[in-house]
């Protein structure tokens, strides 16, 4: 996807293929960061539109804290 041009609203039908790209990308393992690298917007713009499009988000990576045996 060609990078969209910074701060440039987004709406009608080219948010829509927006969002729609960006939830199957996402759903293929793409991180919301990485995304929001790859289109040149926030990661909060990018967690909006997955959000409004309905897709059930994955919880946060890296390493979690076990019980200490």
């Amino acid at each position: 996807m060609a990078e969209l041009k910074k701060g440039a609203r987004i709406t009608g039908g080219e948010r829509n293929r927006l969002a729609a790209d960006l939830k199957r990308r996402y759903g293929s393992g793409s991180s919301i960061r990485a995304l929001a690298a790859e289109t040149g917007r926030s990661y909060g713009f990018v967690h909006r539109i997955l959000s409004e499009s309905g897709v059930a988000l994955r919880g946060r990576g890296g390493a979690t804290r076990g019980k200490k045996s």
